[in-house]
């Protein structure tokens, strides 16, 4: 797996935890954002020689830096904190003890692609199993896989005003910061631009854009043929979504609230999963994205992720994934692509996550 060097000049100073957080900026003794760093690094397990060299680089004096750590180990606070951090350690072992037996399956990197599949199996073994799973041959009667293609969506829809995010090359938290990065164009105009531009991650018209909501992109949904019985049809309307957009265009590693199906109808993508059970060594420190790039995973920054299980397969068109519940995924366009999503699936599909929203770390 390729690993990429860390920006941190501190990235020496690691644990199997995590990195040492970036220190805040240095006043003459160590204050209240100082003394905040120090509690968190000391929960992550970082060593205090490195937390001492970290202070020192930033110009704090190194006697004053232990007395400040010294202290902190001993305030009611932290002593609190500790005895939580305790009971998250035992959360902790219980996935990572039944992710172990998981892994024990010879298949388990495998990413199965059914063409026959009842309604009983699914339940079973993808949804309640909680399996990834790509369905072939399920979109074979869906207009949609002799129709479309970008021209068109140009001649059909060309005329029509979409929302897109745009300038994501220059923003490495483009999806966190999606509602910065939303812009209006004529669909036909996106379409040539697409065409014209080569494979990029700078523009995409995601599941973002809600389109489907719109009478006007009505037809794009009369394109849909069959679904499985484990569908409810009634609900694609309100359930589905459209996307479009160049080769290398990237999705981040993040995890869903709910289970889809994502068909491939133009293009092929690439998608990475990584099982619910591997959150503590994901860094999900803001809402339901993780810092790390699949690609290019920085093992000096998040050393924890070096022995997570990544599953990969490459969804060709007319082939369906199925996401289960909770599974973080990274997916990558290989070519132009057009896909469509959709959460209609006739079993409980309505879940609450507690995310965090740390923006610090």
């Amino acid at each position: 797996m390729q690993t990429k060097a860390s920006a941190n000049p501190l990235a020496h100073a690691l644990t199997s935890a995590g990195g040492l957080l970036l220190p805040p900026p240095a006043p003459v003794a160590p204050d209240d954002r100082w003394l905040q760093w120090i509690a968190e690094n000391l929960l992550r397990g970082c060593t205090a020689e490195s937390m001492l060299d970290a202070m020192t680089a930033s110009g704090l004096s190194r006697e004053k830096s232990a007395a400040a750590m010294r202290s902190m180990e001993q305030n009611p606070a932290f002593l609190a904190a500790k005895k939580w951090q305790q009971i998250q350690r035992k959360y902790e072992s219980v996935l990572a003890n039944h992710q172990k037996l998981g892994e024990l399956s010879p298949d388990y990197r495998v990413v199965e692609k059914r063409t026959q599949l009842s309604r009983g199996e699914f339940m079973d073994r993808y949804v309640r199993g909680c399996r990834p799973l790509v369905l072939t041959g399920m979109a074979a009667d869906w207009p949609a896989m002799k129709r479309w293609s970008p021209l068109d969506l140009k001649a059909r829809f060309g005329h029509l005003e979409v929302e897109v995010q745009t300038q994501r090359n220059a923003d490495p938290h483009f999806e966190q910061n999606k509602l910065d990065h939303r812009m209006k164009i004529q669909l036909g105009a996106f379409v040539d631009q697409v065409l014209a531009g080569g494979g990029t991650n700078d523009y995409y018209l995601t599941a973002n854009n809600e389109m489907l909501r719109s009478p006007d992109f009505a037809p794009l949904l009369d394109d849909i043929g069959t679904l499985p019985d484990f569908c409810n049809r009634g609900e694609l309307p309100r359930s589905s979504w459209f996307w479009f957009g160049p080769a290398g265009t990237d999705t981040p590693l993040h995890h869903d609230a709910v289970m889809l199906l994502h068909t491939q109808v133009v293009g092929r993508k690439r998608w990475r999963f990584v099982s619910p059970l591997e959150i503590p060594r994901l860094y999900n420190y803001n809402n339901v994205f993780s810092p790390i790039d699949v690609d290019a995973p920085d093992l000096v920054r998040y050393p924890a992720f070096r022995d997570v299980k990544v599953l990969e397969v490459v969804v060709e068109p007319g082939e369906t994934v199925f996401l289960p519940l909770g599974w973080w995924h990274q997916v990558t366009a290989l070519d132009i692509s057009m896909s469509f999503s959709f959460t209609n699936l006739a079993v409980p599909n309505e879940y609450t996550y507690l995310n965090p929203s740390i923006d610090d770390w």
